[in-house]
């Protein structure tokens, strides 16, 4: 089979022959047609199955065979992608113009964490796909800069991940402000409950499309075990990178700061690394992806959110530090491996604390682990191992004294101040107020450099991005 043979036109074919994409994976081959027919579609796909290509193609050839009618001064938002995090949005909307670039449609993209005020300009001079996450978006109906009412096809991509995240009732919200009269296409890996109580109250007569089995494995991922105490897990990764010639790895950790602590462990055994996850800036972890896809980076540290929707082809290994509380979460890490026909590894390394969700995880696969043990592996003693980059060398190794009083022991102190004895209540009415005198001058070119200097405003300080 051939995209020809799924009926596309002639500019969104060559725009494929451009990307050197010839034969089309089964989710593509199944739903495009009935993309094309106009039908809602309920679509189980896990990520590395090429369902953006899946959607975006049959979206562009319908909304370019039937222009709508421009009765504004700008183009309608005519069809609305939604996503669960930024680095998806901005990897569909960049799959939207490689599948466009032969056609008249436009498209942007809009989530948080980087300034609205570009987003509004370009929604000012109108878009035909607006691919988004939920919260920005809302923040855009709330400023009044964006108008759904003429949507023609809503998709929710990874709608699992979503409900995840707590965006059930900023969907709900957005469903309100679509017309009644629209396609709608859900694509989710998992289907829960909730996911179908979502489904239900959303599509039309969906048709079913389903190219993994639920919460499969990925049969081209090859898992191993590595059991190790906690102490001994950074000697551990560092020995297998060396010793099964890793070149370049997605490693997950639990937490935000476990991952920005480990990048930082990492460079200090001379492996580049670079952390990406929520608490980092937009620009900050478009410059980490980048970097490890160029191969500047030879591993991305990673939590579980800002890995989702990640696309790195060829990924030949991803590395669980720290094994996920959740067992699907484990499904969907080892997917950013083994993806469009190619084998890939997946490495955990597993604590005695850790064991549970181990046990929970073998459970949802429905098999056993292979367990190894690392050849050659020696940990390092912690009497070896370098102090952090970031602190004194001899932070830990100097002793805490306190600042010994002039005052020889046993002589009775001197009387109070006014300004003391208001402080400790007991000043005598209407005692002058005195200033406060400072019992040492401000550092100059210090230990902390500098003199002191005020603390900017509220407004001018950084803050967590959307």
């Amino acid at each position: 089979m051939s995209f020809a043979t799924l009926g596309l036109r002639a500019e969104l074919l060559r725009a494929l022959d451009d990307a050197g994409y010839t034969v089309p994976t089964p989710v593509q081959a199944q739903a495009i047609p009935l993309i094309l027919e106009g039908r809602d579609i309920l679509a189980g796909a896990q990520t590395g199955t090429g369902k953006t290509a899946g959607f975006t193609l049959p979206l562009l050839q319908r909304l370019d065979a039937a222009p709508a009618r421009q009765t504004h001064a700008r183009r309608p938002v005519r069809a609305l992608i939604l996503t669960p995090t930024r680095e998806l949005a901005a990897q569909v909307e960049e799959s939207v113009r490689t599948y466009g670039k032969y056609l008249t449609l436009t498209s942007t993209v809009v989530f948080g964490g980087v300034n609205i005020n570009p987003q509004i300009h370009a929604l000012q001079r109108g878009v035909d796909i607006l691919v988004a996450t939920p919260g920005r978006l809302l923040d855009h109906v709330g400023q009044r800069t964006v108008d759904l009412s003429r949507v023609e096809v809503l998709v929710l991509d990874e709608a699992d991940r979503m409900l995840d995240m707590g965006f059930i009732r900023d969907i709900r919200k957005i469903l309100a402000l679509l017309p009644g009269r629209r396609q709608n296409l859900l694509f989710s890996a998992t289907f829960s409950d909730e996911i179908k109580a979502l489904a239900d109250g959303l599509l039309n007569e969906p048709a079913h499309v389903e190219v993994a089995r639920r919460n499969a494995e990925s049969e081209l991922v090859t898992q191993t075990v590595y059991l190790a105490p906690k102490e001994h897990k950074r000697d551990l990764l560092v020995h297998l990178l060396a010793a099964e010639k890793i070149e370049q790895a997605l490693v997950f950790t639990r937490t935000k700061h476990g991952a920005d602590r480990l990048a930082k462990q990492l460079a200090q055994d001379g492996v580049v690394a670079v952390p990406i996850h929520g608490n980092r800036s937009q620009p900050q972890r478009t410059r980490a992806l980048a970097d490890f896809k160029a191969g500047a980076a030879r591993v991305l540290v990673a939590t579980d959110i800002a890995a989702r929707g990640l696309d790195i082809d060829q990924l030949p290994h991803v590395i669980n530090y720290e094994l996920p509380n959740v067992p699907e979460d484990y499904v969907h890490r080892i997917g950013r491996t083994g993806r469009a026909g190619s084998t890939g590894d997946a490495i955990s390394l597993v604590s005695p604390d850790e064991q549970p969700y181990l046990a929970s995880i073998e459970r949802l696969m429905k098999k056993r682990i292979v367990r190894r043990e690392a050849t050659g592996f020696v940990p390092t003693p912690a009497s070896a191992r370098p102090a952090p980059v970031d602190e004194p060398r001899d932070w830990n190794s100097r002793p805490f004294s306190r600042p010994q009083h002039s005052r020889p022991q046993g002589q009775p102190s001197a009387p109070r101040t006014q300004q003391q004895q208001r402080w400790h209540g007991n000043a005598p009415a209407g005692a002058p107020r005195q200033e406060r005198q400072h019992s040492r001058p401000p550092h100059q070119n210090g230990r902390f450099g500098g003199t002191a200097r005020p603390a900017a405003p509220r407004d001018e300080r950084s803050s967590r991005g959307a």
